[in-house]
């Protein structure tokens, strides 16, 4: 697994320190920081990654640019409802280790549309169905979500949210991560395997947020991924994966 060295470490916090400023002077609100996650390594678990990440819930208007969200427009908002068109990051796959022998999977772009509802600061319930775009020959398809977050305090400043979202696909981009080709098997020694569309998984989210004092604060969150249907049914999260995966993530941020 790859590790952050504590030289990048401190370029990240660094760049961090100077984003802030420059997010507060150009009238841009919300969080900004900088952690690390432990996560699978694709969609079917076959390995864990510690990996860098950056931590954004920043908004500037209509406009807002998030870590889970990407970036969206309320091109609609009345009385807490907001509709609009979101770019996001989907994340791709090395086929190495467990995986040698299937196809890499480019990193592509979600694009799509989204419809939230959240009268207040403490729930939300969302929607939003995509197009994964800029993958190589036969993979991307349409990708959907749906869920609900709810906020509430636990005192001294710490704020806890319990979030739900399913996660749907149709047969095309399932066929992306949990798919394998005749060709795939022999190379891999995995079954053949067509995938088909409906919901991939469900994820439960636990998070904290811990006031650090002058802004700052600690964010953490642990989730549970439950595959579910085709994607449970895998070859590849039989051999090598699994139905039921964790994924953690904590981070340091700054709010303005």
């Amino acid at each position: 697994m790859p590790r952050l060295s504590l030289p990048a470490l401190l370029t990240g916090l660094l760049s961090l320190t100077v984003a802030c400023g420059a997010a507060a002077d150009s009238g841009i609100t919300g969080d900004l920081g900088f952690g690390l996650g432990y996560q699978p390594h694709d969609p079917t678990g076959s390995s864990y990654d510690t990996v860098p990440l950056p931590y954004m819930d920043l908004e500037w208007g209509d406009v807002s640019l998030s870590t889970d969200d990407g970036l969206t427009w309320s091109a609609f908002k009345s009385n807490g409802l907001s509709i609009g068109p979101y770019v996001n990051y989907l994340q791709g796959r090395n086929a190495d280790g467990a995986l040698r022998g299937l196809r890499d999977v480019r990193d592509m772009a979600d694009i799509g549309g989204f419809v939230e509802y959240a009268p207040d600061d403490f729930w939300r319930v969302f929607a939003a169905v995509g197009q994964a775009v800029g993958g190589a020959g036969g993979q991307g398809g349409l990708l959907g979500k749906l869920g609900g977050e709810i906020g509430y305090p636990l005192g001294m400043g710490i704020i806890g949210s319990n979030e739900l979202t399913l996660h749907f696909a149709d047969a095309r981009q399932a066929q992306t991560f949990f798919g394998v080709s005749a060709k795939e098997s022999l190379a891999s020694g995995i079954g053949q395997y067509n995938a088909g569309g409906g919901m991939q998984n469900f994820t439960l989210s636990q998070n904290f947020r811990f006031p650090l004092g002058d802004n700052w604060s600690l964010v953490a969150s642990a989730s549970w991924i439950r595959l579910a249907n085709s994607a449970a049914d895998s070859s590849i999260v039989r051999d090598k994966g699994e139905v039921n995966q964790g994924q953690v993530q904590t981070a340091i941020s700054y709010k303005f």
